[in-house]
């Protein structure tokens, strides 16, 4: 079973602040997981890490079993899909949906190429996957938040990539488009020739079963990582958050509230 990601005594440093110490951390293939940190914590510099756009320090990185410094980066990153809220800002609310997914397949922002008929017809595979594929013939400007996150999904996914990066996708969604997102990443995941899947949050109630494992970043570190059952518990996260909490377990999806 290869590694999907493996870093290794990896640190990085801005203006001599320590940004990132000592991460080890690895994703075997066939693992999907959950990465959890409040603001701050380091979270961006880890993905910007693993994309090859900031260079580790110290350390060694290797993605999809391609060693950093020995491989062509830009041909790498073909290989994984990143959906990032901030993708929602650079996309024309004049372009069309089908159009906007279809661009995934040329890594560009904005359709520049001549798609053919099999890329419209891949799009409309993996819309139909995702249960948004009643967007096509709309605009950008006319969706929802939700379906807006849907169709970038749909977008990572134009190229089949490896590794699925999903950058905090349910900011800003109200409880009924969160779960209906969260329901298609699930069905995603459970596909045969899904991705390995990395999802970003800070709440954990986000975190689905099929998220095993689960790494706890703090001011820059590994707090903790492993199966999600174990490092998701009442005392591990009061410690992490400072503040006592309580997690209860309900189908298999950890909540958390503020112990008083």
């Amino acid at each position: 079973m290869g590694n999907v990601i493996h870093m290794q005594d990896v640190t990085w440093r801005r203006e001599g602040e320590h940004i990132l110490s000592n991460i080890n951390w690895q994703v075997s293939q066939g693992e999907h997981w959950a990465v959890l940190g409040l603001n701050g914590s380091g979270k961006t510099t880890l993905l910007n890490m693993i994309n090859g756009y900031t260079w580790p320090t110290t350390g060694k990185v290797s993605v999809l079993n391609q060693l950093f410094g020995k491989t062509d980066i830009r041909e790498l990153r073909k290989s994984i899909g990143w959906v990032s809220s901030s993708l929602q800002e650079k996309i024309k609310g004049t372009d069309y949906t089908e159009d906007i997914v279809v661009s995934g397949g040329f890594a560009s922002i904005g359709l520049y190429d001549t798609p053919t008929e099999e890329n419209y017809h891949k799009a409309n595979q993996i819309m139909k996957q995702l249960g948004c594929d009643y967007l096509i013939g709309r605009t950008y400007q006319t969706c929802s938040q939700g379906e807006k996150q849907k169709l970038l999904i749909a977008r990572g996914l134009m190229a089949s990539p490896e590794l699925l990066i999903l950058d905090e996708p349910t900011n800003g969604l109200d409880f009924i488009s969160r779960e209906g997102l969260l329901a298609a990443i699930n069905q995603l995941a459970l596909q045969e020739e899904a991705p390995t899947i990395i999802f970003v949050t800070h709440h954990i109630e986000e975190i689905l079963p099929i998220f095993s494992n689960s790494l706890l970043l703090r001011q820059g570190t590994i707090f903790d990582k492993g199966k999600s059952v174990d490092v998701l518990t009442d005392s591990n996260l009061s410690r992490f958050y400072d503040i006592a909490v309580n997690v209860e377990w309900q189908k298999n999806r950890a909540w958390m509230t503020a112990a008083h």
